[in-house]
């Protein structure tokens, strides 16, 4: 139970991060770090057993039980590497944000890199590859609100950073599918020891390659290495943690998962070897371009990532310690870099190396950690990067394939290394070398440089006791090499190539540093003609471009255009069917009553009226009566829940409709003959073809076994007699779910649609002129009854409405029926007000849709205790007299979606309603504009009516106008 009770525990750190933040300020990053430290110190206690008793930490629960998808929780040593990563470093950073943002409210912050800590920690432990990519994602969405909410110039760095790396996250799906229909199984562990990697390598290949473009996306690989650099517009503190030690490692983590599988596989080694190389040596060279100190460390850390990748690509007992080593140093070396780099940033007022000379003299204790880092990465004894530098060398020299390779990929890693060496000392020359031009700095408190001290510390003593991290490297080598590893870590191992490899490093990268002018002179110059970002914005050009044009083909105002292609296509297919000889069953015996003439009669004529009248008014009124009549179908079909729904569609229909017609002209457009007569054979052609297609395919289909089955379970397996409501709140409840939160986003993007594109103007008729001063044009007078009954009746609908929700589950009702009575009844208190600023419907309608789709979704978290995702529970409750009620969740289901439908009713009536006022005028001035649009006499005195009184409320409150 430790896996999932550390995991829960940091997401309710998330939560609670802005409440901490609202009572103790900026302090509330010291509490988030020690809370870090406290469930690291929890999985410490199992550390042992993973370490040293080669054992696992296992936790297993269901999820989706139906299709095999469980909450599979696994720790190992590669586990415990990461999780060092995200609980350790994250403790350092969340204690360094303390001091590094000023006085104010971060509490959307600390909860963001709360869940995002979360969010990797379930993606490290996580044992099922479903579970993997839903974390996968999460710190994809985690990190594109980090670097967006930094300000307005980071909002296009964010969105190509999420672009990119949602694109990795559908070739992680990719490989999820393909594993799990390959395999049989979404058991990360039984997946990666399945013989068909090593038996069918067309299946190896295609999920290698899968999850090499995932890991490449996430660790910012070559083509995908620019976003790293360009997601620094985020803060430092995020781009401490998410792109020095935390998300960038994800890809990494990937990789050394997979090794098992594929360390044997030739595109797996060509690919990771190749590309990762090609990417240090890149990004090193653009390193020694760039002036802005976290600019270079990115372009650094792109580098450092790429070292990593190549020596997994390796497959070696000795390259995956490698991996693990070099991963546990870079990320002290660059954490500590970054937050350095803040410091410098909020003291200096600047990262510029051209303008940061000789802070040693001013910040002497910065420059000594700064020192520390810098030459661990530069791989100087006797630090930690030295000791993983050297296990880099070692294990490229076993590059797989024909002797030269390993030599080859040797002198490739040393001129990396050399490079890295020189941008090492150009950082650390850059911000305190030479003259001290500011000499009024001070050192910073010691308080906001403790945690870069730590970690920079922390590689200086792991250098000394590189032993220390003998049994955790071992246990990573035998995770992903199924072998023990034997690996003794230590700064000296007698002469050996590597260290002739660490030796002609340094040389030449120390004459490098020497040099370092003609190098800037020689390097400053563009290396290539296009920068990524650029290759980005073009392809994401091209890829609108190409979708406006797709869109061209039907975008119009012109129904014909839009009816067009579907009746081109069924007519085709029409014809295919009766070419290729597809025969129709016999023609049942017809079964009518008189009731369905009369029905047939009613629609038949309310057709003819649409058709001949010109008033708009009068034609959606003809459409209304339709409606009604084919509820009165389902009604006499035995449907009440269909007929039901369909009525009270049609109400609330006819009365958002009015409210968009009453902006419009009140007469259809003229035509012409000819049109006339083409839209007239069309209509009668494509009617013909579907009343003759319903009626060959009427009675000709018995009831499905998935039919057969709601009808017989339904009560037993959910306590409901509803059959139609059983199926939408508990069989198929994850589809309603997300049609609720669907119908939801369409009530905001009605909201923010009407806003933004100024559509709340009307066209009002000048005819109503002539009723100013009489008792028609006074909205007091001609709604005196509709308000009398309005009173009564609105109250009485939604009371009715509350009563269809609770019994929705036995008896023709529900979340959905019960709404939109209650819509009905809020839409006659909305008709019944004298003016839409008197509308009494005042409600927070986006809150409610918000808190609708809120509700269903903790109802189905709720499941989780019986079993699975939204599982309804049940219990019979004790009634007086001795009865029982059977309560579900699935209640609560419902009046999640009773929320936001109301919420979306509220918001059409609120938005669709609100008067026109021409600028200068006061809400209720009624006088006639210019443009012909009536207002009201200026002395007109409305009745007073207290119910109806309100204060005005601001623009975007969810209050009338």
């Amino acid at each position: 139970m430790v896996l999932p009770l550390v995991l829960s525990l940091l997401i309710l750190v998330a939560v609670a991060a802005p409440v901490l933040d609202r009572f103790v300020g900026r302090a509330a990053g010291w509490l988030l770090a020690v809370i870090f430290l406290a469930l690291g110190a929890v999985l410490a206690v199992e550390a042992p057993r993973i370490i040293t008793h080669d054992e696992e930490i296992e936790f297993s629960a269901p999820w989706m039980p139906a299709i095999d998808v469980l909450f599979d929780f696994r720790l190992d040593g590669t586990g415990l590497l990461f999780v060092i990563l995200v609980l350790g470093v994250g403790a350092l950073i969340m204690g360094y944000s303390a001091r590094y943002f000023s006085r104010g409210k971060h509490g959307d912050y600390y909860f963001l890199m709360a869940l995002f800590a979360a969010a990797m920690f379930g993606l490290v432990v996580a044992d099922d590859v479903v579970l993997l990519f839903v974390f996968w994602e999460l710190t994809t969405v985690c990190s594109f609100f980090l670097i967006g909410r930094t300000g307005h110039s980071a909002n296009q760095p964010a969105i190509r950073t999420l672009l990119l790396t949602v694109a990795g996250g559908l070739a992680l799906l990719g490989a999820v599918i393909t594993m799990i229909v390959h395999i049989g199984t979404s058991r990360l562990s039984v997946i990666l020891a399945d013989p068909a990697w090593q038996e069918d390598p067309a299946f190896a290949t295609t999920a290698g390659v899968l999850v090499i473009v995932a890991a490449f996306t996430k660790s910012a690989q070559f083509p995908f290495h620019y976003w790293l650099p360009d997601a620094m517009a985020a803060s430092t503190p995020v781009s401490a943690y998410l792109h020095a030690a935390a998300m960038v490692k994800a890809g990494i983590y990937l990789l050394m998962r997979f090794s098992p599988a594929l360390a044997d596989n030739v595109t797996w080694n060509v690919l990771l070897i190749g590309v990762g190389l090609l990417t240090a040596i890149m990004a090193a060279l653009f390193a020694l371009q760039r002036h802005d100190l976290k600019e270079l460390l990115a372009y650094s850390t792109v580098s450092q990532l790429g070292f990593l990748v190549a020596v997994i690509g390796i497959g070696t007992p000795g390259a995956l310690a490698a991996a693990g080593v070099h991963t546990l140093a870079h990320a002290l070396f660059k954490a500590t870099l970054f937050m350095l780099v803040g410091v410098i940033d909020r003291e200096v007022g600047s990262r510029d190396i051209r303008r940061l000379t000789g802070l040693r003299r001013v910040m002497p204790i910065t420059a000594g950690l700064a020192a520390l880092s810098a030459l661990s990465m530069a791989g100087v004894p006797p630090l930690l990067g030295f000791i993983s530098k050297e296990k880099l060398f070692a294990s490229y020299l076993e590059a797989p394939g024909p002797a030269m390779v390993g030599p080859l990929v040797g002198a490739v890693a040393v001129v990396g290394a050399i490079l890295t060496f020189a941008y090492s000392f150009r950082i650390v020359y850059g911000a305190f070398g030479g003259p001290t031009t500011q000499t009024r700095l001070r050192e910073p408190s010691l308080v906001f440089l403790l945690p870069a001290a730590v970690s920079s510390i922390a590689g200086l003593v792991l250098g000394f006791f590189a032993g220390w991290l003998d049994p955790l490297i071992d246990r990573v080598v035998l995770d992903t090499r199924g072998t023990p590893g034997e690996i003794h870590l230590g700064l000296w191992h007698g002469v050996a190539p590597e260290l002739y490899m660490s030796v002609v490093t340094i040389a030449v990268g120390v004459v490098l540093f020497l040099r370092r002018e003609f190098i800037d002179r020689l390097l400053d110059r563009r290396l290539f003609p296009v920068t990524g970002v650029q290759v980005f914005e073009r392809c994401h050009a091209a890829a609108i471009t190409f979708g406006a044009r797709v869109a061209e083909l039907t975008r119009t105002f012109s129904p014909a255009r839009h009816l067009a292609v579907p009746f081109v296509v069924l007519t085709a297919f029409g014809m295919g069917a009766l070419l290729t000889g597809v025969r129709v069953p016999a023609f049942p015996e017809p079964v009518t009553r008189p009731i369905d003439w009369l029905l047939m009669a009613l629609i038949a004529g309310g057709t003819v009226g649409i058709v001949l009248t010109r008033s708009r008014l009068a034609g959606l009124a003809l459409l209304g009566v339709i409606g009604f009549v084919i509820s009165l179908f389902f009604f006499i079909l035995g449907a009440p829940d269909v007929g039901l729904t369909q009525l009270l569609v049609e109400v609330l229909t006819v009365v958002v409709a009015v409210l968009v017609l009453r902006r419009l002209p009140r007469s259809f457009h003229p035509t012409g003959a000819l049109r006339k007569s083409v839209a007239a054979g069309v209509a009668l052609l494509a009617g013909g073809a579907a009343a003759v297609g319903t009626f060959a395919f009427t009675g000709r289909r018995e009831i499905s076994g998935a039919g057969e089955y709601f009808l017989q379970e339904a009560e037993e397996e959910t306590g409901g007699t509803n059959v139609v409501n059983t199926i939408l709140v508990d069989f198929r409840a994850l589809d309603t779910l997300g049609e609720l939160t669907v119908l939801g986003l369409a009530g905001v993007v009605i909201l923010a649609v009407l806003e933004v594109n100024g559509l709340m103007g009307g066209d009002r008729s000048p005819q109503a002129a002539r009723y100013i001063g009489t008792p028609i044009g006074s909205p007091t007078g001609n709604t005196i009854l509709a308000r009398t009954v309005g009173r009564w009746l609105a109250p009485l609908l939604v009371l009715l409405s509350l009563y269809l929700l609770v019994r929705g589950h036995g008896e023709p009702g529900g979340g959905f029926i019960a709404a939109l009575v209650g819509g009905a009844g809020f839409a006659l208190a909305y008709l019944s007000a004298s003016s839409a600023q008197a509308a009494p419907i005042r409600w927070p309608y986006v809150g409610l849709i918000a808190g609708g789709v809120g509700v269903a979704t903790l109802v189905g978290v709720l499941g989780f205790g019986d079993g699975g995702f939204l599982r309804p529970l049940h219990a019979d409750i004790p009634l007086f007299g001795g009865g029982y009620y059977h309560f579900s969740t699935a209640l609560l289901f419902d009046i999640g979606v009773y929320l936001a439908v109301i919420g979306v009713t509220v918001t059409a009536l609120n938005r669709l309603g609100v008067e026109d006022v021409p600028p200068g005028r006061e809400a209720g001035d009624r006088r006639s504009d210019p443009d012909g649009s009536v207002a009201a006499e200026p002395d007109e005195v409305r009745e007073p009516d207290s119910r109806y009184e309100t204060t005005e409320s601001l623009p975007g409150s969810g209050g009338r106008r």
